[in-house]
Parts: structure tokens; sequence; C-alpha cells
């Protein structure tokens, strides 16, 4: 007589196998830092002290100074919501490192140096959010849910 057991099943999905704060924890972040950069977007446009800490923002329409504003502030509204978040956090981590190379870079080698640190950290933060994902609490992990 054979008998036939049933194979062990393992968890395949990244999510299965990370702890169940990881999620938790990178909408968290996901969201403050989303939040912390609209302001960014935000002075492009005057506001928070403006690009010039007296309340100017960037002539309409120009490039890259008012479109990257555009960019900034859609990007974080976007990645705030988790709507889109991995093509926003992709776009926004393209953004800041068009910034870094072509404000900040030719005034020096390294970020502390040419004032580019906020333009390098920022690019690499959305670059991780492409990543990872939004985390747990996002538009985006609602409608994978869905289906």
């Amino acid at each position: 007589m054979t008998t036939t057991t049933a194979p062990k099943t393992t968890a395949t999905t990244a999510q299965a196998r990370t702890n169940p704060v990881t999620g938790v924890v990178v909408s968290a972040s996901r969201i403050v830092i989303s939040f912390l950069f609209g302001f960014h977007g935000l002075q492009g446009f005057g506001f928070f002290g403006g690009i010039d800490g007296q309340g100017g923002g960037v002539p309409f329409g120009s490039f890259p100074g008012w479109w990257g504003s555009v960019l900034e502030l859609a990007g974080a509204v976007l990645l705030l919501f988790g709507l889109a978040s991995r093509a926003a956090a992709l776009l926004l981590s393209g953004v800041m490192a068009y910034a870094y190379f072509t404000v900040h870079a030719p005034m020096g080698l390294l970020p502390l140096q040419n004032m580019g640190e906020p333009a390098a950290v920022y690019s690499w933060i959305f670059l991780l959010f492409a990543a990872i994902g939004p985390g747990r609490y996002a538009v985006d992990t609602l409608i994978k849910r869905r289906r």
C-alpha cells in the first residue's frame, strides 16, 4: 500500500515573507516623505518662502523650473495617496537626479559641497519606493486586493 502526503506549501510572494509591520512602515514613510516633498514643489510657485526666500516663484511655463515644480507637486500628491505610486516615484527620482546633476553637481563634486544633498537623498528615496512599492495603505494596494 502506498501513501501519499501533500507537499508542504511555502509562501512565494515577497509580502508573505516579510514582517506585517513592514507594509505599515513603508506606507507611513511614503506618506510623510511625499507630504514633505509636496512643500518643496510648492516653493516653485512662491509658497513657503518661494525659491528665493522672499516668496518668489519660477516664471510660468519656464523649463526646467516651472515644469519641475509641476512634476514635483503632482508626483507628491500621487505618492501621498499611493496612486500610480511606482511610476510617480520613478518619475520623481528622475526629476531629483536631473536637478542634482544640472543644478548642484556643476558647483562641486560632493553633495555637501554643492548643497545638493536633499536632491540626492530624495532621488534615492523615490527610487526605493519605485522598487518596493507603496506599502500596505495605498490606493494601489486597495485596487490590487479587489482584483
